[in-house]
């Protein structure tokens, strides 16, 4: 199975170029707030009991997608590229693939913030992600991510996910003027065989 992790801050386009690129290569989508949402309504955003939920949610998706018949699987997430927990819960998803014959592919995705801005408030994600519904709050939210995580490569800088997403296929896209489907068509051309 080809486990594509799409990658990139806040409102860059992970979901919506997914569905395209899903669209492109029949795989499936796995987008992060399909496991996030649900638990939100139980616990609260960053609680240990959410955090233990959404992981192991993921993880275990991860794990069933892995071991059946599936050409690929999509996964998006915002990924604190400088947080050494994130590079090793991403690691483990990739272990989980590649321990059953799979291989990981990153596609990083990049938008200035104004687009990032604009995406924030539109029809889509707000339809597909409850939380973000509050614009107030998730436009605080993308602003405080921006500030205080790298959620992008720039090659200027050693990150602790640096040494997995070199040990892989990886591209980095500029999506700020691309639309989803053409972003797709990008990362399907790029995609090694």
């Amino acid at each position: 199975m080809d486990f594509v992790v799409i990658f990139g801050p806040p409102a860059v386009g992970k979901m919506t170029v997914g569905e395209e690129l899903c669209k492109l290569t029949g795989f499936k989508l796995f987008h992060n707030h399909m496991a996030v949402e649900p638990v939100l309504g139980i616990f609260p955003f960053g609680s240990p009991p959410f955090g233990r939920l959404v992981n192991e949610f993921r993880r275990r998706v991860i794990e069933e997608a892995a071991g059946a018949d599936l050409p690929g699987l999509v996964y998006t997430n915002v990924w604190g590229l400088d947080l050494p927990e994130d590079a090793e819960l991403i690691g483990s998803y990739v272990d989980i693939v590649r321990s059953r014959g799979g291989r990981a592919r990153f596609v990083e995705l990049y938008a200035d913030l104004d687009e990032r801005l604009r995406r924030n408030t539109t029809e889509l994600r707000l339809d597909r992600k409850p939380s973000k519904r509050d614009l107030d709050f998730s436009r605080a939210n993308l602003l405080e991510f921006d500030r205080d995580y790298v959620m992008n490569t720039d090659g200027t800088r050693r990150t602790h996910a640096q040494d997995l997403i070199e040990r892989h296929d990886h591209v980095r896209i500029d999506n700020t003027r691309l639309s989803p489907a053409e972003t797709a068509a990008l990362i399907q051309r790029w995609m090694p065989q």
